[in-house]
């Protein structure tokens, strides 16, 4: 008799212990289905946003030395519309879908990768390292992605403000822009678009985490309905832009096809500063808060319902 609890507890607890383990512990999300969940969710979404996008970066370009050709959001559409029909909201939309698909792709796959390996033993991740990945994140696609093909909106974009546009197609305008300026034309304003996306994705992903965390409480596994992961989105997207739109200004300055006349990132931020005033560093804000918290709750809402499709179809465990 008296061997008889040595015998039974060791048999039953660590049953106990297996069956309760599951239940406490969050699934991670391999890079591989983060990098192909990420690309249709980008995809997607800039085909979506995109006239948003052309108007905010209109406005941006829209210096008011030149004087100024637009009153606001509004006489920025119509004026395009009157000019070129609806199609002229599209310009420049294949050289940002080209970098939409790959820039979500590294994005999400980059922060898959590096949040894997802070997570803790529940697979939960606290807020700090959410803004740790997030900026991780944000410096990759900066770097491999958004810079060249940022580069290459913008001068579109701005082409067709010039009198005789000389930009025919994406190919062709890339061609144009390395033979004239070489590869280094496709990379201006690198350092002030590794800010920008460092900090927009170091944001985004702090206030995803947090929102995400909140909700689940002490259960990680707890799904959550597509429309609250839009609303956790749309916040997130909506605190970014007001942390860091004056970054966006710039960076778009440093990419126009006027950029010559600046010599670096913090040359522009002065000559901004001195000939326009502090409010030029938020011109466009209006219409690049709609986009981008549009923007990133489709992204988001895209992602999180592809990662579970593949999930059932692609098993990595």
């Amino acid at each position: 008799m008296s061997g008889q609890p040595r015998f039974v507890s060791p048999f039953y607890r660590p049953r106990c212990l297996a069956a309760a383990a599951p239940a406490g512990k969050a699934k991670l999300t391999h890079p591989g289905k983060a990098i192909l969940a990420g690309g249709i969710a980008g995809g997607i979404e800039i085909c979506i946003t995109f006239p948003t996008e052309y108007v905010k970066t209109q406005l941006q370009l829209d210096e008011k030395a030149n004087p100024p050709k637009y009153r606001g959001i509004s006489d920025c559409v119509k004026q395009t519309v009157n000019g070129h029909g609806v199609r002229g909201l599209y310009r420049g939309l294949s050289s940002l879908l080209y970098g939409s698909i790959p820039k979500a792709a590294v994005r999400f796959g980059v922060f898959e990768f590096i949040s894997n390996k802070m997570r803790d033993e529940n697979g939960r991740l606290n807020s700090t390292q959410g803004l740790l990945c997030g900026l991780g994140a944000g410096v990759a696609e900066a770097v491999i992605v958004v810079c060249p093909m940022e580069t290459v909106k913008v001068k579109f974009i701005h082409d067709q403000t010039s009198a005789n546009p000389k930009y025919k197609g994406f190919f062709h305008g890339v061609r144009e822009i390395i033979r004239v300026e070489g590869l280094k034309g496709t990379y201006q304003g690198l350092t002030a678009t590794v800010l920008k996306q460092g900090s927009n994705q170091a944001i985004r992903f702090y206030v995803m985490t947090s929102l995400r965390n909140w909700y689940k409480g002490d259960n990680p596994d707890k799904s959550i309905n597509p429309l609250i992961t839009g609303m956790f989105g749309a916040v997130a997207g909506a605190v970014s832009v007001f942390g860091n739109t004056p970054l966006d200004v710039i960076k778009t300055r440093m990419q126009g096809l006027e950029a010559k006349k600046y010599k670096s990132t913090l040359d522009c931020a002065v000559k901004i500063m001195k000939h326009e005033g502090p409010k030029a560093f938020y011109k466009g804000t209006v219409p690049r808060l709609g986009r981008v918290c549009m923007d990133v709750a489709i992204v988001f809402i895209i992602y999180e319902e592809v990662v579970k499709v593949l999930n059932k179809v692609w098993k990595t465990d």
